[in-house]
């Protein structure tokens, strides 16, 4: 390559480089400007991000605050209630008696018809020649205890009769919400075409439906109307499934088995404490029948407790010591489940 060529190359070389750093003088401001916006503009976007963040954590933490407190409250406001119904369950007004007895007669016509048993009962004494100083316990006893018993009877008899048909019903209801059916026609289902007591009660969740309540809170006052373990569990399942969700078929089925499971339970226990059963009939039976006895073989002997005095204070504590006796066996051979 000759001198000239390379002077022609480097004049170039230099009127481009010249002409590069001209270029850049007058655009210095101009990048130095973009550069700086979009340093502003990554910082702005850090912040709305970082804001967002933090906003959205805040958010977070104040929605957990409020669940908890939420679920506190609920905790309480279910602890007030169960403290309620054990309360009346344990002790019963006698208006909620009757209607787990399933009579449909009021507080007034109860004393009316207790008031008529011990006139009946304190007859029916005298014209058997009972000595005077027994009728006013007779008179107490036909007033206030027969009918008392009466309701306390036909009120076991009538749960007994729930739990008999509750787990069929819990079946149907499954069987309807596999099939696609919701839980309102279920229960309408059940109240329409199950056996009594079953259907009174399930009528009554659908009327309680009908006005306004939620069938969670209606479910929960069957065990108000049907003092047992089992219509409990049954609100309590439903009322677990409308604030939390969840597979309510499966969890109907689970409490189905459950509850016969509980049934085979109550009649193996049955069974097995049966033969105890039998022992303190009749050991409670055998002062009775020996008296009898004794009355088919010597009247006389057996009749001065009757007519002695002493022998009325004798036949009251043997009477009381009895009731004792009986009481702590029948303790001993009540088992719950």
């Amino acid at each position: 390559m000759s001198t000239d060529s390379l002077t022609v190359l480097i004049f170039v070389g230099l009127t481009m480089l010249a002409m590069g750093a001209i270029a850049y003088a007058f655009l210095f401001d101009r990048i130095a400007d973009q550069r700086k916006t979009e340093r502003r503009l990554g910082e702005i976007k850090r912040a709305d991000t970082d804001a967002v963040t933090k906003k959205a954590n805040r958010d977070k933490l104040a929605d957990a605050q409020r669940r908890r407190r939420s679920v506190q409250d609920n905790l309480k406001e279910f602890e007030a209630r169960k403290k309620a119904k054990e309360k009346n369950l344990k002790s019963p007004t006698l208006k909620t008696l009757l209607q787990q007895a399933g009579l449909a007669i009021d507080v007034r016509r109860y004393y009316l018809y207790s008031v008529m048993a011990g006139l009946a009962a304190t007859f029916a004494a005298f014209l058997a020649h009972l000595p005077t100083i027994l009728l006013p316990g007779v008179l107490l006893a036909g007033g206030l205890g027969l009918p008392r018993w009466t309701v306390l009877f036909m009120r076991k008899r009538r749960i007994k009769r729930f739990l008999d048909e509750f787990p069929n019903s819990i079946d149907v209801i499954v069987r309807a919400i596999k099939s696609g059916l919701p839980l309102n026609d279920g229960l309408r289902l059940i109240a329409n075409e199950a056996r009594e007591p079953v259907r009174g009660e399930f009528r009554r969740i659908v009327e309680a439906q009908q006005l306004g309540i939620s069938v969670a809170d209606a479910s929960s006052k069957l065990v108000e109307y049907m003092p047992c373990p089992e219509a409990n569990f049954f609100g309590i399942v439903i009322a677990i499934q409308a604030q939390a969700g969840g597979n309510l078929s499966e969890a109907l089925g689970n409490l189905s088995r459950v509850l016969r499971e509980r049934k085979k339970m109550k009649a193996k226990v049955s069974a097995l404490s049966m033969e105890a059963k039998a022992s303190a009939a009749i050991i409670g039976a055998l002062p009775f029948i020996v008296a009898f006895l004794v009355y088919l073989t010597s009247p006389a002997y057996i009749m001065m407790l009757f007519t002695n005095p002493t022998g009325h204070i004798i036949l009251g504590a043997a009477l009381f010591w009895m009731s004792i006796g009986i009481f702590v066996m029948r303790n001993m051979i009540n088992f719950k489940i």
